[in-house]
C-alpha cells in the first residue's frame, strides 16, 4: 500500500480525498498545519526526515478568493510551500500539484485552453502568477505533475461564494439565485477527481501538465435553471447583475483523454442533485446569513 502525503487536508478538496475510496487504497497522511507548516523550511525538512511518502498530493493553498481572511503574502506563501516540497523530489516517486486554470491569465481566457498555451501570457493576478512561476519548475522536473483544475464543486466547498453550492443553498431558503454575470465554466464534480488522482498515482504520465476538466462546459444561467428544477421551485427568481457573457473558463482535456482510456464524468445534473440532497439533509447546519450578501 503506497503512502501519500496530502497537504491541505482540511480544505475542500483535501476533505473529499480523505473521505473517498482512495483512503482504502492508500495510506493517507494529512498532517494539520500545526504538525506540518508547509511554508516553513525547517518544518518540511523534519517531516521528510521522519516520513517517507511514496506520493505527495499538494492541495494546500493560501486562498485568495472573495471570502479569504488574509490576502497578505499570497505569492510568497504559496510559492514557498511548493518549493519546500519540490526540493525533496528525490525522496518520493511523484508529486501531484492541484493546479488551476488561472495559469492561462484571466485577461485572456478563451474556450478550451490547451496546456501548451500557458506560456502565451504572464498572468497579472497574484494567484495565476504563482501558478505560472511554479510551472517553470514543474516543466523541467522529473516527477512533478500539474493537474490544472478549472471549476470544481462538491460537499464542503464554501457555499457563501461558490456558485453551485451557493445557488443550491439559496434555493433551500427560497432566496433569489444571483449571478454577477453569466459565464461558461468547466465544472468538475469533486468525486470525479478521485479516479483521476488514482490514475496519476499508478501511471506514468507522458506530460508534466494536464487540464483536469469535463468534456462539456455549462453556463451559470443554465445551472441556475437546473437548480430551480432540482429544488422544484420553478418561480424562484434568478437575478443577473451585469448583462452579456463573461469570458469562458474552460480547458481542453484531450491530453488526459488520450492517456487515460477509462476517464469518465458524472452527468452534471446527477451530481448537482446529489449535492442538493446533501445540503437538504444538513439545512439546519447552514448559516442563512452567509447567503444574504453576495461577496
Amino acid at each position: 500500500m503506497k503512502t501519500i502525503l496530502l497537504t491541505g487536508g482540511s480544505g475542500f478538496i483535501g476533505k473529499n480525498i480523505q473521505e473517498s475510496y482512495l483512503a482504502s487504497q492508500y495510506q493517507i497522511d494529512a498532517p494539520s498545519s500545526r504538525e506540518l507548516n508547509m511554508a516553513d523550511e525547517e518544518s518540511v525538512r523534519q517531516y521528510f526526515d521522519s516520513h517517507h511518502p511514496d506520493v505527495v498530493i499538494h492541495a494546500a493553498v493560501k486562498p485568495c478568493h472573495r471570502n479569504a481572511k488574509d490576502f497578505n503574502n499570497l505569492f510568497y506563501t504559496n510559492t514557498r510551500m511548493y518549493f519546500n516540497l519540490e526540493r525533496y523530489a528525490d525522496r518520493y516517486e511523484k508529486m501531484l500539484v492541484i493546479g488551476s486554470g488561472a495559469i492561462y491569465d484571466s485577461r485572456c481566457y478563451r474556450p478550451k485552453m490547451r496546456e501548451e498555451e500557458w506560456t502565451d501570457h504572464i498572468p497579472a493576478d497574484e494567484h495565476g502568477f504563482c501558478k505560472y512561476v511554479c510551472e517553470k519548475s514543474i516543466e523541467h522536473s522529473r516527477n512533478i505533475y500539474d493537474l490544472r483544475v478549472f471549476g470544481i464543486f462538491g460537499k464542503y466547498e464554501d457555499y457563501a461564494i461558490r456558485f453551485i453550492s451557493n445557488a443550491l443553498c439559496k434555493a433551500l431558503f427560497d432566496l433569489p439565485i444571483t449571478l454577477r454575470q453569466d459565464r461558461k465554466f468547466d465544472y468538475l464534480y469533486v468525486d470525479d477527481l478521485m479516479p483521476i488522482l488514482q490514475w496519476f498515482i499508478e501511471s506514468s504520465p507522458r506530460h508534466k501538465a494536464y487540464n483536469i476538466t469535463p468534456d462539456h462546459s455549462i453556463s451559470l444561467h443554465e445551472l441556475a435553471l437546473m437548480v430551480r428544477q432540482i429544488a422544484d421551485k420553478p418561480d424562484l427568481p434568478i437575478q443577473v447583475a451585469q448583462p452579456g457573457m463573461g469570458l469562458e473558463y474552460s480547458g481542453d482535456n484531450q491530453r488526459l483523454r488520450e492517456e487515460n482510456a477509462g476517464l469518465s464524468f458524472t452527468p452534471i445534473r446527477e451530481s448537482v442533485t446529489y449535492l442538493y440532497n446533501w445540503y437538504k439533509e444538513r439545512k439546519e447546519l447552514l448559516d442563512k446569513q452567509c447567503l444574504l450578501v453576495d461577496k
